[in-house]
């Protein structure tokens, strides 16, 4: 899938054509730099990376540097690779929103928010004691039991616990296109995207 590296700004809402109130997240998007081109015969396979948004050179290894002088771009911060660019890219090509239509649907990858280590009621949606009548005072938002103790003796793998949450690759799709400013280099999608304000997206289509 071809696309481009974006950076979310923030949500905000829109009326439509009908006088809804669409809710919507701002992204800016683009634009990035073609920084390597893979091919069958060398990687066996076609992708193009991209990459986005300048970072100082002092804070860079050698390695990169050279991996971006080749291109002849500054050094970048996010890197990405997409599949399925349909065009001819060289070395040092821009990809820029207009890659995008207004009205398309994309699907949106990022990291979403790490919520730290939380409960079985907030992690999975156990639903708690709540309405107990059997004495119970202590234990409204505990796991209760996790196996039986003679027999299997043992916990089930992929048994449901506390544990950390969040800070996970979530891939939101079909967000509808609403609108493109190219001046500006930003996408308006409709609803929301995993990631913190400023967080880095991979855009596809």
């Amino acid at each position: 899938m071809s696309g481009i590296i974006g950076k979310k700004i923030g949500m905000t809402s829109i009326f439509d054509e009908q006088g809804k109130n669409v809710p919507c997240t701002i992204i800016n998007a683009g634009p990035c730099v073609v920084t390597q081109i893979r091919t069958t015969e060398k990687d066996g396979y076609d992708a193009i990376q991209l990459g986005f948004e300048t970072k100082k050179e002092r804070s860079t290894n050698k390695s990169e540097t050279g991996h971006f002088k080749k291109a002849g771009s500054p050094v970048l911060k996010k890197v990405f690779e997409f599949q399925g660019f349909e065009d001819d890219f060289k070395l040092g090509d821009k990809v820029t929103v207009d890659h995008f239509v207004e009205g398309e649907f994309v699907d949106i990858t990022s990291r979403s928010k790490g919520k730290g280590f939380q409960g079985v009621v907030k992690r999975h949606g156990f639903a708690g004691v709540g309405q107990s009548t059997h004495g119970q005072h202590n234990r409204l938002r505990a796991p209760g039991s996790i196996g039986a103790a003679s027999y299997p003796a043992r916990v089930f793998k992929g048994m449901r616990m506390a544990g950390r949450m969040g800070n996970k690759n979530v891939q939101i799709q079909n967000l509808r296109v609403l609108k493109i400013v190219s001046d500006q280099n930003l996408i308006i999608v409709k609803g929301c995207v995993p990631g913190h304000k400023n967080s880095y997206l991979k855009i596809e289509k």
